[in-house]
């Protein structure tokens, strides 16, 4: 049974662990290092470049490519081999690079705890490497540096630790030694008497007793949990897969079919294989693979300028499909900066702060109205707040600096607020003695003379601070207190006295100086933010370590929750380990805000919100949101957050703002409507080729294109291109649709329709030039050569249709992408000078045609414009829906 070191006495868990207090002996260490190894946190696998270069094949449309440049080879076609091989080297190389480009090393994860640290063993004080501690070795905290083991503490001096990377707490915990009680259930962050891992001491000392090593402790059972979850494919990657696999099987059927025909038309074998190859060259797009990887890794970059940075390609296109997004609250939603909201004064006046954040801009109010004159109650609270103050707060040339107690600081802002530097109050008295925050005694304080008289001040919890006020103030005090915390403030209060000595113990009466209401400010733009996720139909959720009081209120500003009922609690949900995750997401399904959770609740309630069908993106910063950001569809996580957690993601937002995720949604879902514009131009030219080539076969008439000529076709001029459909601006109404459905094909009614409808008027116009010019007798060469140059054309003219599946191209502002229109005089530009280079000409089998007929074949491929104008408006009239 696996001791639960929290709720045992100090001694208790000396005489477990098998230490004293003077450290184990230099045989113990030995022994005890066999036993349980380094101290060193599981790694996942570093990936290789070369890895990463051949997983770029792992895709069933890559294998179609291979097997058509195989048998290319083979029946001594090795133009098309060359081509077909390019294009697959090409687009593994462009994956490769942008894979590698934005890979995190894995060794960021051993650097988290791969520090030093002091410790007693045998009586002395040694520093050793923190791979080195064992369970039961006697550790020496002091302020800034990193707690290198899971210890129990068993002596602190002032000893307050930041443990937001595993609890999600945006205050610092202040430590004590005493024995707890709640067992396994008790959340880490209310386990006082303990420390973990990979946290860090901001202020303070103590001493504890290693307790839990490498993978045993806190953290590295998150990484530990890393290497058996497996991640969520993005929704791209799941829908081309299944595109790669039906267009497999109707390449092989069709081939077949024509194939059959072939040979009851006697032709020969030899051919019969020939006309397979031809017409599996014209069903592949086989420039869709670089196409893809182009657009993905445009959609990286207008993401990165966005402060979203993409570390998998697919993730760009994902994260405009979520449904549902998880948000971390500190440093995400709020701007984790404690800053005073709230003042309310003895005489019952009180005070607004505005300003956010460790800097002294703002301004404090009284009803509305700017504060310029200093009061007596005010100067008096002002002066006792900096005098007991350990904060730095001062402006640079680079801005605002700060360090020390978040409080402190926040103190310090206030005196900057009022048009005073803090040093102005800190020279309304002389200091005489200050008395540091201690977690036994909940309270700074300090003693200081001025104008002759010696004087007392103390700030603190509120519960400690009423004991020190007259029996008939604290009830009233205690109401206005309550009423702030109610409203979401963390509340403090500050009162004073003239005192004959400094002896702290005789003080008895004091007076109320103020009463301080702080909170963690949203982000500015956070509320906007959400209402723009609201509006795209995406539920948005909170999942924090915090109060859930705090929580709450910080959830109703965002308008993500409105009531109590809304919130769910770590405690609540303790019972729920081995739930079902169905049954698990009945019981939370209308929770909108999770609070005071534990890292492996965070993953269930991801894991939950999946089994309901959603699809979700999740943000973290900790490691202690690793599990779930790795369990998510998309893993989101924040810049200035741990290597765990960028490690377990897809995505990174560098400014930590949920509002650059909500800009990521937007550009994802850009990305993907320029996907479907590339897939719609690829299949319908396609299936044009397909179709023309079918209609010779059955009336057994001479091919229109060789092979080489439609690879020349799909890779280079379509190429081309498609390529600059990829730069296409985005419609900014995306953001009033609701999100695809997560198992939703590509291949909708619309997607369907358009390509079928386009293919047949593509095809119909190539097959009518070439009967035509077959019946007038034109020679076969120079026909197949003018038939390919009223493909190209076709493609000039359709990839226009192909910028809005629903709107005119005649509202489409050229201006939005001027790629495009550079793009199509360039495939013309070099389908033109192809007939002239006399290698190139001889491999493609073309030759130069003569103007006349070049502008013969503008009204005729023009057409194609014509027909899907006509359709669009016919498909808006039956849907009912306007042209935006």
């Amino acid at each position: 049974m696996q001791t639960i070191y929290h709720q045992l006495p100090a001694d208790e868990v000396l005489q477990k662990l098998q230490a004293t207090a003077e450290g184990l002996s230099t045989e113990e260490v030995n022994r005890r290092q066999e036993e349980y190894g380094l101290n060193k946190i599981p790694q996942p696998k570093s990936k290789t470049l070369l890895g990463i270069f051949f997983r770029q094949f792992l895709n069933p449309l890559i294998y179609v490519l291979i097997a058509a440049a195989i048998i290319s080879a083979t029946t001594g076609d090795i133009t098309d081999a060359i081509f077909i091989t390019f294009i697959i080297v090409f687009n593994a190389i462009l994956g490769t690079y942008q894979e590698w480009r934005a890979e995190n090393s894995a060794q960021a994860l051993k650097d988290m705890v791969k520090v030093k640290c002091r410790v007693k063993r045998g009586g002395h004080i040694l520093e050793i490497d923190s791979e080195a501690l064992v369970p039961g070795d006697i550790v020496l905290l002091e302020s800034g540096y990193k707690v290198p083991a899971d210890m129990r503490l068993l002596e602190v001096k002032d000893l307050s630790v930041e443990e937001a990377l595993l609890t999600g707490e945006s205050v610092p915990v202040i430590k004590n030694t005493e024995q707890l009680n709640g067992g396994e259930d008790l959340a880490l962050g209310d386990r006082l008497n303990m420390v973990f891992a990979a946290t860090t001491v901001q202020k303070g000392r103590g001493t504890g007793i290693v307790t839990a090593t490498a993978e045993h402790t806190q953290i590295g059972k998150i990484a530990d949990s890393l290497r058996t979850t497996e991640s969520e494919k993005p929704p791209l990657e799941r829908r081309m897969e299944s595109f790669s696999r039906k267009i497999s099987i109707i390449v092989l059927v069709v081939c077949a079919i024509l194939g059959v025909i072939g040979y009851f038309e006697g032709t020969s074998a030899k051919d019969i294989f020939f006309l397979m190859v031809a017409v599996g060259v014209s069903a592949i797009p086989e420039g869709l693979p670089v196409a893809l990887t182009v657009a993905l890794s445009i959609g990286t970059r207008r993401m990165a300028r966005r402060n979203v940075i993409v570390r998998k390609l697919p993730a760009v296109e994902g994260l405009g499909s979520c449904t549902m997004i998880a948000s971390d609250k500190t440093g995400t939603l709020t701007m984790d900066q404690q800053s005073v909201k709230k003042l309310y004064m003895p005489n019952g006046k009180s005070y607004d702060v505005t300003g956010e954040g460790y800097n002294g801009e703002g301004e404090i109010h009284d009803d509305g109205e700017k504060v310029t004159e200093i009061d007596g109650p005010l100067q008096k609270f002002l002066i006792a707040s900096i005098l007991s103050n350990e904060g730095i707060l001062r402006k640079t040339e680079k801005g605002w600096e700060h360090s020390g107690d978040a409080v402190d600081v926040a103190f310090r802002a206030l005196a900057y607020k009022i048009g005073k530097d803090p040093k102005y109050f800190q020279q309304q008295g002389k200091l005489k003695e200050l008395i540091p925050y201690e977690s036994e005694r909940k309270f700074s304080a300090v003693f200081f003379e001025k104008e002759n008289r010696l004087l007392f001040a103390m700030k603190g919890a509120v519960e400690v601070i009423l004991k020190k006020l007259p029996a008939e103030k604290q009830q009233e005090i205690n109401r206005v207190a309550e009423q702030m915390a109610a409203d979401g403030y963390r509340v403090l209060a500050l009162a004073g006295a003239e005192v004959v000595d400094t002896k702290i113990d005789n003080l008895h009466s004091l007076e109320l100086l103020g009463l301080i209401g702080m909170i963690d400010p949203l982000r500015p733009e956070a509320r906007e933010a959400v209402e723009e996720c609201k509006r795209a139909g995406i539920n948005v959720i909170m999942v924090t370590g915090d109060h859930p009081a705090t929580a709450l209120v910080i959830a109703k500003s965002l308008g993500i929750a409105e009531k109590p009922e809304d919130v769910a609690t770590g405690a609540e949900l303790s019972g729920t380990e081995g739930m079902p995750a169905k049954e698990l997401a009945q019981k939370i399904k209308n929770k909108k805000v999770f609070a005071r959770v534990a890292p492996l609740q965070k993953q269930k309630i991801v894991e939950a919100m999946k089994a309901t069908g959603h699809f979700i993106a999740v943000t973290g910063d900790g490691a202690n949101d690793a599990p779930a950001l790795k369990s998510a569809h998309i893993g989101v996580a924040m810049g200035a957050g741990t290597d765990l957690a960028k490690e377990a993601s897809s995505i990174i937002v560098t400014d930590n703002n949920f509002a650059s995720i909500a800009a990521g949604v937007e550009e994802g879902r850009f990305t993907f409507d320029n996907l479907r514009k590339i897939i719609y131009m690829l299949l319908s030219t396609g299936a044009a080729e397909l179709l023309s080539i079918a209609l010779v076969i059955v009336l057994n008439m001479p091919l229109p294109f060789i092979a080489v000529q439609l690879l020349w076709l799909n890779l280079v001029t379509n190429g081309i291109q498609d390529i600059a459909l990829s730069f296409e601006k985005g419609d900014f109404a995306v953001m009033n649709k609701p999100p695809r459905k997560p198992g939703e094909s590509i291949f909708d009614r619309l997607m369907n329709t358009q390509i079928i409808v386009s293919g047949l008027v593509i095809a119909g116009v190539v097959f009518a030039a070439w009967h035509y010019m077959l019946l007038q007798g034109f020679d076969e060469k120079h026909a197949r050569t003018i038939v390919v140059m009223l493909m190209v054309l076709m493609q000039n003219f359709h990839v226009l249709n192909c910028r809005s599946e629903t709107k005119s191209i005649f509202k489409i502002p050229f201006s939005n992408n001027y790629v495009l229109i550079a793009g199509i005089a360039l495939a013309q530009v070099v389908h033109i000078s192809a007939a002239y280079i006399p290698v190139l000409n001889d491999t493609l089998q073309l030759e130069p045609i003569k103007l006349k007929e070049w502008l013969l074949l503008l009204p005729a491929a023009a057409s194609i414009i014509g027909v899907m104008e006509i359709f669009k408006w016919w498909w808006r009239s039956r849907e009912g829906k306007k042209e935006l």
